[in-house]
């Protein structure tokens, strides 16, 4: 082997060596800051504490309690991945926390819940001028304004009294005396974490759950976790809908297909009538042409009226056949609004979506065209006369010209 190639070994070797030695010496200078969050690991679950791993070769410990249902159920098992909290270091044991929750709770770390924003439990004890008392860690007081609870308007303010929730804590002065907690901060940070895996998962086309959480007059606003979508009134159902209150509710929940995704703008459009059955499947079987029904009238163009008749199946009425022979302006001179009408399905295309109707009342087309060609046989032949008449046409106009003659 060539000597320097040798003695560039030897420096490669030697500043890779350096490096590393200086990496591990800087690994073993990094010390964990009260309220830093990290990933940690579930290694073993010891009566009630769990044991993790905090990497860099140390363990840390959380109460088993923070991690239980309602049932008392632990929800998380060895292997699993958490998002900790460090709280304090005594003895080489390092405390963590998913939340701060009860039993005491010093003032140091409520000022590193607060510089770190350690979400902190709490028990909403009562309602109080512009908002709610809380009770923190079981026994230190603090302010939740009404606007900070919810991320949606408080309809029914009581709801909340009695009920455990996570806080945020806003502000934190004299000393842990005067503190203001947000519930709301917590749930838009969610959101946002919520938000950016959907963006990852959400496509054009899916059908999604979600729950309603405002309606209003053009539309009604669903939550689908972590962003809200838009159900126009044009998208709730089949047919026309007047008042979205009578189809849907605040709280209700749906399934609903992603029409369109603008994450840009933060827009997302849903429909509730694609996850309904289309009318138009079956509309041959119900409204075959030549038959007969009854509708209402639901809107009126310059060229005719819209009929409906059934919810999501509309047909049109031409003006044409609105006048009984007499040409109309507008359709509102023979129909209005409202209106129930006797009508006959003329045509229907149901891949168009679209019905040509005629009024029950009016003859059939195929009656209609023979007694038109049955008149204009009469009126054509010839010295065709009937009794208390003055002729035919032809003997009229033979007349007229015999006239202009003389």
């Amino acid at each position: 082997m060539n000597t320097d190639d040798t003695n560039n070994q030897s420096s490669t070797d030697t500043e890779s060596f350096a490096d590393l030695f200086q990496q591990s010496a800087t690994k073993k200078k990094q010390r964990l800051e009260k309220g830093q969050r990290i990933d940690a690991t579930v290694v073993s679950i010891a009566n009630d504490i769990l044991f993790l791993d905090v990497g860099d070769k140390s363990e840390g410990y959380l109460h088993k309690s923070e991690l239980l249902d309602q049932d008392g159920n632990l929800t998380v098992a060895i292997g699993d991945t958490l998002k900790v909290y460090f709280l304090s270091a005594a003895k080489g044991e390092k405390l963590f926390t998913t939340r701060l929750g009860s039993g005491s709770v010093s003032t140091a770390h409520l000022e590193a819940a607060f510089e770190k924003s350690v979400p902190i439990e709490g028990q909403v004890e009562k309602e109080i001028k512009g908002g709610y008392e809380v009770k923190l860690a079981g026994n230190i007081r603090a302010f939740c304004p009404y606007s900070q609870m919810g991320l949606y308007r408080i309809d029914n303010p009581d709801e909340y009294i009695g009920q455990k929730h996570t806080f945020m804590i806003m502000e934190l002065t004299e000393k842990g005396r005067n503190i203001i907690v947000s519930r709301r901060a917590l749930l838009e940070r969610e959101r946002e974490q919520q938000r950016e895996a959907l963006q990852n998962t959400l496509q054009e086309g899916m059908t999604i759950s979600g729950t309603i959480t405002s309606i209003r007059d053009f539309g009604a606003f669903v939550d689908i976790g972590g962003v809200d979508g838009l159900i126009p009134i044009s998208e709730i159902g089949w047919g026309r809908v007047e008042d979205i209150n009578e189809f849907l509710h605040v709280g209700q929940q749906v399934e609903t297909v992603v029409l369109s995704l603008d994450w840009d703008k933060q827009r997302i459009a849903l429909s509730l009538k694609q996850t309904l059955a289309d009318p138009w499947d079956t509309a041959l079987e119900k409204f075959p042409p030549g038959s007969c029904h009854t509708g209402t009238v639901s809107r009126l163009t310059t060229f005719g009226a819209f009929v409906t008749l059934a919810p999501g199946i509309d047909g049109l009425l031409h003006i044409s056949k609105l006048g009984g022979g007499r040409k109309l302006n507008h359709p509102r001179e023979a129909v209005e609004t409202g209106q129930q009408l006797e009508v006959r399905i003329e045509e229907l295309d149901t891949g168009k979506k679209r019905a040509s109707l005629d009024l029950a009342a009016n003859p059939a087309e195929d009656d209609q065209g023979r007694a038109d060609r049955d008149y204009q046989t009469y009126i054509e032949k010839p010295g065709t006369r009937s009794a208390g008449t003055m002729g035919s046409l032809g003997d009229l106009l033979q007349k007229e010209l015999k006239k202009k003659k003389r």
